[in-house]
């Protein structure tokens, strides 16, 4: 099969695999997609160098999981799309770019795996999936409820980008580390209980893993995961950094038990804004997309 999009080297892509080591793009069973997008940033700027950061970081990545005790990517196959040029001027087009992208990849049996960019790429990302699955369910990581109809005159806003999810009546949500939500979104919460679940980050000591991925059995599941759910003190390179969020242990926890729970069937991680000489958060990042594809795919059929 002949690849839809052109791929980075095995060397330059995620991971920076050695050729020999490397998936082609019809043996590859995820694709990153990686998508600069950034336009509606209301705080602190440099999500549009999020991907590159993202894949330069994952070169350092240890290919050995200690938990699964194996190389995750010698099962999954992973190959790297050229980043795309990305025009913010046009939320709206820039975002039917990039779901045409991922429509691609899951019509040629893909696992497609965007890295942003702001957290506006995820309606883009996400649509291709909500056309497919009638039972979707979102797994949403972040400070943020993002639940706005739109912010500063931007409807399409990283601010409202769950809010532009759920724009598709059948879509449910569980969002998990919500530590900050303006009163402006509490109504639109409340007449929606019966397909969102919050569970807010000031009782993330009651927190049991097991109830969190309980409407997820069953379920084909969307990952997205911004980089601010992360507690400031771990992941301050991002815009709009909120202490009182999850470690890392926290949300292994999660996932893994999200994946044994429902099937992850696509992701985004966005929001990374790289802090010149600071490695740690884009290593981070990096190895946060390693683990989600590892776990993901961890007892998946071929």
């Amino acid at each position: 099969m002949r690849a839809p999009f052109p791929l980075m080297a095995p060397a330059d892509g995620f991971l920076g695999l050695a050729e020999e080591d490397a998936a082609d793009f019809d043996s590859a069973r995820a694709v990153v997609v990686p998508y600069g997008l950034e336009a509606s940033v209301s705080y602190g700027g440099g999500t549009a160098q999020g991907p590159a950061a993202m894949i330069a970081a994952s070169h350092e990545v240890e290919l050995f999981d200690e938990d699964l005790w194996r190389e995750p990517f010698r099962d999954i196959g992973i190959v790297t799309v050229d980043e795309p040029p990305v025009d913010g001027r046009d939320i709206p087009a820039a975002l039917d770019r990039l779901a045409h992208m991922t429509e691609t990849l899951l019509s040629a049996g893909k696992f497609p795996f965007v890295f942003g960019g702001e957290h506006a790429i995820t309606p883009g990302a996400i649509r291709p999936f909500l056309d497919r699955y009638d039972d979707l369910i979102v797994l949403h990581f972040d400070a943020h409820a993002d639940l706005r109809d739109g912010y500063e005159g931007e409807h399409y806003s990283h601010a409202a980008a769950l809010r532009r999810v759920l724009d598709h009546p059948g879509v449910e949500l569980v969002s998990v580390g919500i530590r900050n939500i303006s009163a402006e979104e509490i109504p639109f919460l409340e007449a929606n209980r019966h397909r969102i679940r919050i569970h807010w980050g000031k009782d993330r000591d009651a927190w049991r893993v097991d109830e969190i991925v309980t409407p997820l059995k069953g379920r084909p599941v969307y990952l997205t995961f911004d980089l601010d759910g992360f507690d400031a003190s771990l992941m301050p390179a991002t815009g709009t950094p909120e202490p009182g969020g999850l470690f890392w242990n926290d949300a292994m926890a999660i996932i893994k038990a999200a994946s044994a729970a429902g099937t992850i069937v696509g992701a985004d991680i966005n929001e990374l804004a790289p802090i010149k000489g600071y490695h740690a958060a884009d290593f981070l990042a990096a190895k946060l997309a390693y683990k989600i594809l590892a776990y993901a795919f961890d007892g998946r059929a071929p």
